[in-house]
């Protein structure tokens, strides 16, 4: 009687064993195909590595139809040429697809620009070149996309004011190994970005050393307090390939960094930033300028871009002209300071039904953040003397994180007064008047802005 109770993995039914091998990764799935011939047969099952196709490689029917193969088949394929990036590749190569879809619609001139993949041995020889590891993510995504060439507008976001402009491009991996840095205060430092403009880069840490993670992303910012070179602030953007890639991509996909004029500009809006004022509606975004920023002394650069506009539904007689500003800068330390003045930039815009007027314009500030708020004072074209204000949201503007160099933390550079940090420096430079940026030197009109750090 106990005998005919025993159960044999022969005599179960295929599905419920097909159902939890689904639930196992490759690895797994592997494994059970030496326990015993029945799991090996169903291990192969076509759908189990179609899934596993899909899930780690991002293949398609399309993809097996052109291949003519299994998908196991496939599976293995792939696996031997990229299985080192296996963590990765879905990831990337998703971020990868989804940034080109959105460009070809929104400016498919950027996608022009794209390099193919890189080879395995070509990032090998890299590695050997600059004698250091590059991390499996940056080889991941050279193997799908090696970089741009070195264009304008760059791939990696623009910014754009009266005087000042930056474009960054996505370096290929020839080019980075070339600008690897050695010197101290930047050892083991490989250039992902650079702009022509600015000679700005964003560098990844090869090596954790000199105070930097490993992996970690960042503009590098001389402390031009001290008097040793190698001090080097750092301003964080990523603590990964992947999370500073993929984060990016998602700000490009989602429009939270709009296209203007072919080019990504990377201001962050936030959807609360926004007020209406009977038919008037304001919005804000911002954005962070490392370029023209520094830690040491504490110098925060930001832009802002406004968006004024009048309902389409408003009435005629509603049309109206800005005649001024009022803004209130509240900083980190609660100092406010108050800014009156007429027009935006120069400009006094006639709003009429349907009609937006956007501007950017700057600030600087001396602590780690700082919040904006005001009003633009209106009258109406019928009746001059009809005047009302429209409400400028409140917006922040919050400093990335940052390090600071290795050389201040060590105690070698120790001529900062804290006092330096406590300051009030912001300014509203609506006007663009170059006098107002402290601590900034600005180019001259019509050239290029010096480097500042």
């Amino acid at each position: 009687m106990a005998a005919s109770m025993e159960l044999s993995l022969n005599n179960l039914p295929s599905d419920p064993l097909l159902l939890m091998l689904s639930f196992l990764d490759f690895r797994d799935l592997i494994s059970c195909s030496f326990v015993s011939r029945r799991l090996n047969e169903l291990s192969g099952h076509n759908p189990l590595w179609k899934g596993l196709c899909l899930k780690h490689w991002l293949l398609t029917e399309s993809d097996k139809i052109q291949k003519v193969q299994t998908w196991k088949e496939l599976f293995r394929e792939f696996y031997t040429d990229l299985g080192r990036y296996i963590d990765h590749y879905g990831t990337l190569k998703k971020a990868w697809d989804d940034l080109k879809r959105y460009l070809d619609q929104q400016c498919p001139r950027m996608i022009a620009s794209l390099k193919e993949g890189a080879k395995e041995e070509e990032l090998d020889g890299i590695e050997a070149q600059i004698c250091c590891k590059l991390s499996n993510d940056y080889r991941c995504s050279y193997r799908i996309h090696n970089g741009q060439k070195l264009v304008v507008p760059g791939l990696m976001g623009s910014m754009a004011l009266s005087n000042h402009y930056r474009s960054e491009d996505l370096l290929d991996i020839e080019t980075a190994a070339g600008g690897f840095q050695q010197r101290k205060g930047m050892r083991q430092c490989l250039p992902l970005t650079f702009c022509f403009h600015t000679g700005l880069s964003q560098y990844m840490a090869l090596e954790g050393t000199e105070g930097r993670s490993h992996s970690e992303i960042f503009y590098h910012c001389p402390d031009q307090m001290a008097q040793d070179p190698s001090a080097i602030d750092m301003f964080i953007t990523g603590s990964s390939f992947t999370e500073w890639f993929t984060s990016y991509v998602h700000n490009v996909v989602t429009g939270e960094y709009p296209i203007i004029r072919d080019q990504i500009f990377r201001y962050v809006h936030d959807k609360q930033c926004v007020a209406t004022t009977g038919d008037i509606t304001v919005s804000v975004s911002t954005s962070f300028l490392p370029e023209l920023s520094s830690v040491h002394p504490p110098h925060f650069f930001f832009t802002y871009r406004i968006r004024i506009e009048m309902a389409k539904d408003a009435l005629p007689e509603n049309a109206c002209q800005l005649d001024s500003r009022y803004w209130k800068i509240t900083n980190a330390n609660g100092n406010v300071e108050e800014v009156r003045g007429p027009g935006v930039v120069g400009e006094f815009p006639v709003m009429t039904p349907g009609k937006v007027h956007e501007y950017a314009s700057c600030t600087t500030f001396s602590t780690t953040s700082e919040y904006m708020e005001g009003h633009y004072t209106f009258h109406r074209l019928k009746n001059k003397e009809e005047i009302f204000d429209v409400c400028i949201p409140r917006f922040h503007m919050v400093c990335p994180p940052f390090r600071e160099s290795i050389v201040r933390s060590q105690g070698s550079a120790r001529d900062v007064s804290s006092a330096s940090f406590n300051e009030d420096n912001s300014s509203d430079t609506d006007d663009h008047n170059e006098g107002e940026l402290r601590g900034i030197n600005m180019a001259a009109p019509g050239g290029r802005c010096p480097r500042h750090i």
